[in-house]
């Protein structure tokens, strides 16, 4: 039997507000980490990590874990609280079948899972035996969305067969929440910085071309346009990559006598 965090569950007033006062705590440092999302330096894996703990510590779950969405369609583990293999393989089983698959087609959570219960056994009845034999008897599933579209899913196993108030379950989505908001603004910022650098190489291809039809117009006393006809024809005919034979052209790391399809006109050089 898997041994989990446990609960704060003292009667007393105080027992109940200093349980509110961590949780508290550890969502606002679950918001910061977020903030943090905006640095270049920042780690998506580390950052799901963390998250996954902080369910296990704010929700009482034995494990968590977030599995991902590829273009697909198919899911891979992105995170997981516990790495210990029999957690890991229900996350790999999940990739085929399992409440996360389900969850990522649908959109729609799967709250209160009864592990032994007859629905799981009829739906999902390789996952939940082996839920059941890690130890695991309740499970949760919410999907990472936004704006209608589902990017992923979030996992929470327990063992003692803890049923999530409305209150837990929304705190459970809002952390979903984050990890969307995360992983979808760190893709923008990669889309955006790949976007910018093919922008930069197709500026530097550009001006090497440029370049190139100049040296040939001049060496050859020919038209831009002519130089940039031979140029061109001559990287079609050898399979090769216009920008790049125009670097070497501009670098004179290429004889152009065997591309030039004219003779120079008086006084030309080579």
């Amino acid at each position: 039997m898997l041994v989990g965090v446990s609960r704060e569950t003292s009667g007393s007033a105080s027992g109940d507000t200093s349980t509110t006062a961590s949780r508290a705590l550890l969502v606002a440092e679950a918001l910061v980490e977020v903030a943090g999302s905006l640095a270049d330096e920042f780690d998506v894996a580390e950052f799901l990590h963390n998250l996954t703990v902080r369910c296990v510590e704010l929700l009482g779950s034995t494990a968590a874990g977030v599995m991902l969405a590829e273009p697909d369609g198919r899911l891979r583990l992105g995170a997981a609280s516990s790495g210990q293999p029999w957690v890991l393989d229900l996350f790999s089983l999940q990739e085929v079948q399992g409440p996360s698959l389900d969850c990522c087609r649908s959109g729609t959570a799967h709250t209160n899972i009864a592990l032994g219960g007859r629905e799981a056994s009829a739906v999902w009845p390789e996952f939940a035996q082996n839920a059941l034999a890690a130890g695991f008897s309740t499970a949760q599933v919410l999907p990472l969305r936004l704006r209608g579209e589902v990017i992923g899913a979030l996992n929470l196993f327990h063992a003692r067969g803890d049923v999530l108030g409305p209150d837990e379950v929304a705190l459970a989505q809002a952390l979903a929440d984050v990890a969307t908001i995360v992983i979808v603004q760190r893709r923008s910022l990669e889309q955006s910085e790949e976007e910018r650098g093919q922008l930069q190489a197709a500026l530097s291809s550009r001006v090497s071309i440029e370049q190139a039809k100049g040296v040939l117009a001049e060496r050859w006393q020919c038209t831009v346009d002519e130089a940039f006809t031979a140029l061109r024809g001559h990287a079609r005919a050898n399979r090769l990559r216009l920008s790049e034979l125009a670097r070497q052209v501009v670098d004179g790391e290429f004889d152009t006598d065997g591309m030039r399809p004219f003779r120079p006109r008086k006084g030309g050089g080579n």
